[in-house]
């Protein structure tokens, strides 16, 4: 209940109501019609799970809605913004503190969901010849 109210704190607009009326029309897996419904009310691009075979493309096509992995979008994130990306995982990692947490730490945590991500992210901070000033500045605290 606590992870929900800071959830809800945290992203005030990512509560989506008023999907319920919608479930019915979705072709998706009946226990996950509610999640594409939510979607399509809250006109989202793309859904993010690590259950994709629940959210077929011929049910996903009327929308234009995606469903992509954690890895894949994870990547794209790091592809489109680097420096915000690894700022975001920096940032996750030093919030963390009931037991805290170093960011390469938290990156192997990623790797269950997000190997691929996780891997690159870490090869991005650590192994950089060339390190951003962000990087500089951060290395202390990622190492």
């Amino acid at each position: 209940m606590r992870r929900v109210a800071m959830m809800r704190a945290t992203f005030p607009d990512a509560l989506v109501t008023g999907h319920e009326p919608l479930i019915p029309a979705m072709t998706n897996d009946p226990k996950d019609r509610h999640v594409l419904a939510a979607a399509v009310r809250a006109d989202a691009a793309v859904i993010v799970t690590t259950n994709l075979k629940d959210f077929p493309s011929a049910a996903l096509a009327p929308y234009d809605i995606d469903a992509v992995s954690p890895d894949d979008f994870l990547l794209n994130q790091l592809e489109l913004n680097r420096i915000a990306t690894l700022t975001c995982v920096v940032d996750m990692a030093h919030a963390r503190n009931r037991p805290p947490v170093r960011p390469v730490e938290l990156l192997d945590r990623f790797s269950v969901i997000a190997p691929q991500f996780a891997e690159e992210a870490k090869a991005q901070i650590l192994n950089q010849s060339e390190p951003s000033p962000w990087l500089i500045h951060q290395r202390r605290e990622i190492d």
